[in-house]
């Protein structure tokens, strides 16, 4: 079963709500860790638009604020929170596509490195990367229990990608607030592979030219789907906008669908093997990159070796079932079970001693409320249906508190509906394939540099498989850098990890010409 990574938890979440955490609350002047909303600018005059949903959009809001960063000088910005509008081939309005910039104050705009943010589901809404890694405001976890979203707090954040680069967050169409002007027809228009890259690609045209940075260093940072994402839109960019760029961040990316699947390909289950060895390596206090390393080479020689033939029996059958058990800490009754290709959303693969551990992470758990056993759809997912949502209520919060972006329309920061109507076909083929774009673009741009980040206990988007396909590019490789943190798909929920990524993204940008 081929899944994207909301689809791939429908059998496990069920309906998702939004926690229910306090929205931030701006404290007076002068007390505040964040700056208070300014008052707006009017807003450009803009077509009207027959939809009920849109007409909930306010204008445009403007704030200014100030970054302290750690070390270094204070950063005056400038905060936009707005919306873009897209249009057919006729110039018709489609869609307006919400977006928060930053914009630093007086820094030579047309020589500062500007970056757009997306994260993936499909259906997700950006405020994950916006207040989890990048944004000047991070959502904290408690430190004691970092799966409790209902006490999950707003601060300034010390690792903001604001020191080295302006910044521009943008939301799907049907994700976030971005909506499409015509509901009936958005799944045609906008929920595709093709043509999810080419709306980015326009929008990001619309904000640069409004803004007038064409001469700036320009580059896409997509987390989960966002990583097809990035490689779709980067080529629209040059095929449909005549925009190069410098560079392309992935965060945990998913890059070719195809792998993600482990229940019948002795690929996909190599891919995840490394993952779940990590998971247990860090229970035990074991981690070592030489571990991980050899895990990897494990995963793609002996292991998917017996897999690709017929089944093992016999002592042979037992010693590769125990071995795959106390590499992954799951019960070798499990493993048998499953003839060593482990089925990573099952509840019997993530049920342990009493506790239900997260797809997301391998590391990171919750009581389990069926320990004895029960159906994977009863099975919850501790991240993405649980702690994660807090990200939703608390961006809806900070845009209207602090950014001055107010409205009664409901913030969507995971939208099933857009996940079940996603489109993966491409140029004839039943599942779109994305390395050959990827290999395109690092061929017809010399300059290109690729930095991928992945959570080494990530089961959703394991590093394995993003390692295994770069591994095989031909040309451009030297320009693509593959890192590992400590920590799941969100591995920015750990702050050490968190500092960790800024601060080698920021050496990419440096380096660039």
């Amino acid at each position: 079963m081929t899944r994207s990574l909301l689809a791939s938890l429908l059998p496990l979440t069920g309906a998702l709500a939004l926690s229910a955490m306090p929205a931030f609350a701006a404290e007076p002047p002068g007390k505040s860790a964040l700056p208070a909303p300014a008052a707006a600018p009017a807003a450009d005059p803009q077509p009207k638009i027959d939809n009920a949903q849109i007409a909930l959009l306010p204008a445009d809001s403007v704030t200014h604020h100030t970054f302290s960063a750690p070390g270094g000088p204070s950063i005056g910005y400038t905060a936009t929170a707005g919306t873009l509008i897209l249009r057919d081939d006729k110039g018709a309005p489609s869609a307006k596509m919400f977006y928060v910039s930053y914009v630093a104050d007086g820094q030579g705009a047309r020589k500062r490195p500007i970056s757009f943010f997306f994260n993936g589901g499909p259906g997700a809404g950006s405020a994950f990367l916006h207040l989890g890694a990048a944004g000047p405001v991070v959502l904290n976890f408690p430190t004691a229990n970092p799966t409790d979203g209902a006490n999950a707090t707003l601060a300034p954040n010390p690792d903001s990608w604001l020191r080295f680069t302006d910044m521009v967050f943008i939301d799907a169409v049907g994700t976030g607030y971005s909506r499409p002007v015509d509901p009936d027809k958005a799944a045609k228009e906008f929920y595709g592979v093709k043509q999810d890259g080419s709306a980015f690609a326009q929008a990001i045209r619309l904000w640069i030219e409004r803004n007038h940075r064409e001469s700036s260093n320009k580059y896409l940072v997509g987390e989960s789907y966002g990583g097809i994402r990035s490689i779709r839109t980067a080529y629209a960019l040059e095929t449909e906008q005549n925009i190069l760029l410098s560079g392309i961040v992935m965060v945990s990316p998913a890059i070719e669908m195809g792998l993600l699947d482990n229940n019948v390909d002795p690929i996909g289950n190599a891919i995840t093997l490394p993952s779940l060895a990590a998971g247990e390596m860090e229970r035990r206090h074991t981690l070592t990159p030489q571990a991980l390393d050899d895990a990897y080479h494990y995963a793609f020689g002996p292991y998917v070796s017996i897999l690709a033939g017929a089944p093992p029996t016999g002592d042979v059958a037992k010693q590769f079932y125990g071995k795959i058990a106390d590499m992954t800490g799951v019960p070798e009754r499990v493993v048998t079970a499953q003839r060593g290709m482990l089925d990573v959303q099952s509840h019997d693969v993530r049920s342990r001693d009493g506790r239900l551990y997260s797809l997301y992470d391998d590391t990171l758990s919750i009581a389990d409320p069926y320990p004895s056993g029960e159906d994977n759809a009863d099975s919850p997912e501790p991240v993405l249906a649980g702690f994660g949502l807090a990200y939703g209520n608390a961006f809806t919060g900070y845009v209207g508190d602090t950014l001055g972006f107010h409205t009664e329309l409901k913030y969507d920061l995971l939208n099933l509906g857009v996940n079940g109507a996603w489109d993966y076909k491409a140029d004839g083929e039943p599942m779109a394939r994305n390395m050959p774009e990827l290999r395109k673009l690092l061929a017809l741009n010399p300059s290109l540099h690729v930095f991928i980040a992945h959570g080494m206990f990530d089961l959703a988007c394991p590093f394995a498989g993003t390692r295994w396909l770069v591994e095989h590019i031909p040309v451009g490789r030297d320009r693509i850098r593959l890192k590992l943190y400590p920590g799941g798909h969100m591995l920015y929920t750990r702050p050490d990890s968190r500092a960790a990524l800024s601060h080698d993204v920021a050496a990419l940008y440096a380096a660039t010409p």
